[in-house]
């Protein structure tokens, strides 16, 4: 939605070099700022206006938006902004009746993420390689817009392609990134890796929490792409992305059903017991992790 809005306001100060830019926030709107901002200027200069948070309005900006609908100023460009919820539905529908362009913000489902990330260094006119895709959208991709940000990032701090050294260089100490570490070394076997990054990981502060829903996500995921073998994928890899499956796919070279339904019941056992029913989360999800190493076949 901030890239969205970002893009607008990109485009209006293209089209003007002189374009007067206000931004303002809807639960902070002064009575009257609109009419001011949106009436005739001495030398007829174009403007532009942001209100942003129409979620927690308040009841000035209710009105004079509502106002400014009925009579809107031709050389103004005006952007409003909702993230959802019930509060400003009325303004929303009075919006909607006047025929004004209007853009539905969805999230971004995860097997989309990694396409997001291709498209962000398309668009900066650099290369990732496809690890550091991946890498990347374990790193930080709960957040789009933290997403697009370490993008940039990535863009303006590197040169040449990009690379899985290069995101765990500016993002490998990130908590997702951490417990994917983790995961990566107990799916494969290694179980004193696994320990070593885990033990790293909660001295330096880390919940085990976060640490032990990779190592399940991780699993889920396997899980998913195992009951799909020999059959068509249909709904049992539903919601994941090609990459996923792919790595998936190479992740269970090893496995058995058996090894793999081991792994997942020792990890919702460290799960319970982190979240209140051991005394130790430490020594749970250390546990977890070895056994999930030895469920792998011949470990």
């Amino acid at each position: 939605m901030a890239r969205l809005v970002g893009l607008a306001r990109e485009r209006a100060t293209a089209e003007s070099t002189t374009l007067e830019v206000t931004r303002l926030e809807a639960s902070m709107y002064e009575q009257g700022r609109l009419a001011v901002l949106a009436s005739p200027s001495l030398f007829a200069e174009p403007r532009y206006v942001e209100i942003l948070g129409l979620e927690s309005l308040n009841d000035a900006c209710a009105t004079d938006v509502t106002a400014y609908l009925a009579d809107p100023a031709p050389d103004v460009v005006l952007v409003l902004r909702h993230a959802g919820g019930q509060k400003g539905k009325k303004l929303l529908e009075a919006i909607a009746a006047t025929g004004a362009p209007e853009v539905a913000c969805e999230p971004v489902p995860e097997r989309e993420k990694a396409a997001f990330v291709q498209a962000e260094f398309a668009r900066g006119r650099r290369r990732i390689a496809p690890a550091a895709v991946t890498a990347l959208v374990d790193a930080v991709g709960s957040d789009l817009r933290e997403l697009a940000a370490a993008c940039s990032q990535l863009i303006e701090d590197t040169t040449g392609q990009v690379g899985q050294d290069d995101v765990d260089r500016y993002y490998g100490g990130r908590v997702e990134a951490t417990g994917f570490k983790v995961a990566d070394a107990a799916i494969a076997g290694d179980a004193g890796q696994a320990l070593a990054l885990a033990r790293h990981a909660m001295a330096s502060g880390t919940d085990p929490v976060p640490l032990v829903a990779a190592v399940a996500l991780k699993l889920r995921t396997m899980a998913k792409v195992a009951a799909s073998r020999g059959r068509e994928q249909g709904n049992a890899t539903a919601g994941l992305a090609p990459w996923q499956i792919d790595r998936a796919r190479k992740e269970l070279q090893g496995w058995t059903p058996e090894g793999l339904a081991a792994a997942v019941s020792a990890v919702a056992a460290a799960d319970a017991e982190i979240k209140g029913e051991g005394r130790s989360p430490g020594y749970a999800i250390e546990r977890a992790l070895l056994r999930v190493a030895a469920a792998r076949a011949g470990r």
